[in-house]
């Protein structure tokens, strides 16, 4: 009969022991996907931020040298009409260049989206298997 009651504490440790390694792993897979999630998010904004300032700096001195060129070209006639139309045009390309960066920020996924997924998956498991 002891052999029996020391047994069962064996199977009992064994399922322990079985439960914490499932669970370790578990917490692994999720802290990798984490850290996975963090890295391609640096990523992007790393990205981003190279590929807007390349643009501001390469539109910003195309802008000013074509603005010149027209003042030039127009300085008899009509300076001021030219100066006004590029002004419009400038400051309304400005801001729909604001307007489509808080677009981008507004529908940018969230961080954490898989991971939390499988967070979800992994809670819905468990509870029912309880």
């Amino acid at each position: 009969m002891t052999g029996k009651t020391y047994n069962g504490g064996e199977g009992l440790l064994n399922s322990l022991g079985k439960f914490a390694a499932t669970l370790t792993a578990v917490v692994q897979t999720r802290l990798e996907l984490l850290s996975a999630d963090l890295d391609e998010d640096r990523e992007h904004w790393l990205s981003l931020l190279t590929l807007v300032l390349t643009a501001l700096f390469c539109l910003s001195v195309g802008v000013l040298l074509t603005t010149i060129l027209l003042v030039v070209v127009f300085w008899d006639t009509q300076r001021i009409l030219v100066l006004g139309i590029l002004a419009g045009l400038f400051l309304s390309g400005g801001v729909a260049a604001w307007l489509f960066a808080l677009h981008k920020i507004k529908t940018k996924p969230r961080i954490f989206a898989a991971s939390l997924l499988e967070l979800s998956k992994d809670r819905q498991q468990l509870a029912s298997r309880l």
